[in-house]
C-alpha cells in the first residue's frame, strides 16, 4: 500500500511540475532481450517497450512506458508430500514445467548525465529511476497427477496471475541520427518489492528479478 501510495504523489508531483513549465515530450519504442535471474526460476525472453518522456529542462524529465514480453519457460522439480502418515507413497517427486509471461508499467525520472534530450552532434548518457507494476501470469504443468486431497504440493499445476510493485533502474546511451531521432540502447534492472505469494509460482521471495537490454528509437517533438 506504501508503495502505491508514492507512485501516486510520484504522479501528481510530476504533474504539478509540468503545470508551471512548458516541457518538451518524447516517444520511443524499442526491442529487448529479458533475463530472469532468481534461482529455480531462470529464464529468458523477448519483449517491446513503449514509452513517454516528458523532458521539463534539457537534462530532466518524467518518464512512463509499457512494456510486455512472451513466455519464458522453466522446470522445477519437486516434491509433494502426503497429508497423512498412512498414506503410501509418503512423498511423490515430479516435474513442474512453467511458462511465465508479464506486462509492466513503470513511472519515474530520467536525468541526463553527459548531453541533452535534444543534443544535435554529440552522443548521450543518461541513468533513471521510478518505481513499477508488473502484472503476470503463471502456466503450470505437471509430470504426473497430484491428488491434493492427499498431498501437500509446493507449487500447484494450472494457470494464475500474480502482481508486483517494482523498483525500476536503469542506464542508457543514445546518439543523434538527424531529425529529432535518436538511437539509443540500455540495460534495465526490475527488482520486486513485494511477494505477494502464490501456490502457482514456486519461487515468491524477489522473484521474478528480471534485467533487459534494449535497443530502441526515440522521436522528439517540440
Amino acid at each position: 500500500m506504501k508503495k502505491r501510495h508514492l507512485i501516486l504523489s510520484l504522479s501528481l508531483a510530476v504533474a504539478a511540475i509540468a503545470s508551471g513549465q512548458s516541457a518538451q515530450f518524447s516517444l520511443a519504442t524499442d526491442a529487448n532481450v529479458l533475463r530472469s535471474f532468481k534461482k529455480d526460476q531462470r529464464y529468458w525472453a523477448i519483449g517491446q517497450t513503449v514509452h513517454g518522456h516528458f523532458h521539463f529542462t534539457p537534462r530532466d524529465g518524467f518518464y512512463a512506458w509499457l512494456s510486455y514480453y512472451s513466455d519464458g519457460r522453466f522446470g522445477n522439480t519437486v516434491t509433494a508430500t502426503a497429508k497423512s502418515t498412512t498414506t503410501t507413497p509418503q512423498q511423490i517427486s515430479y516435474r513442474n514445467d512453467a511458462l511465465l509471461r508479464f506486462k509492466h508499467i513503470s513511472l519515474g525520472w530520467k536525468r541526463y548525465l553527459k548531453g541533452t534530450c535534444e543534443s544535435e552532434k554529440q552522443w548521450s548518457l543518461y541513468g533513471f529511476a521510478g518505481f513499477g507494476l508488473m502484472l503476470g501470469v503463471v502456466t503450470n504443468t505437471h509430470s504426473v497427477n497430484i491428488d491434493l486431497n492427499a498431498y501437500d504440493a509446493p507449487v500447484l499445476v494450472g494457470k494464475a496471475n500474480f502482481k508486483r510493485l517494482t523498483l525500476d533502474l536503469g542506464l542508457g546511451a543514445e546518439q543523434p541520427v538527424g531529425g529529432d531521432v535518436f538511437l539509443y540502447a540500455e540495460a534495465r534492472a526490475l527488482a520486486p518489492t513485494t511477494d505477494y505469494p502464490s501456490k502457482y509460482l514456486f519461487v515468491n521471495d524477489n522473484a521474478p528479478f528480471t534485467a533487459t537490454a534494449n535497443l530502441g528509437i526515440r522521436i522528439l517533438f517540440h
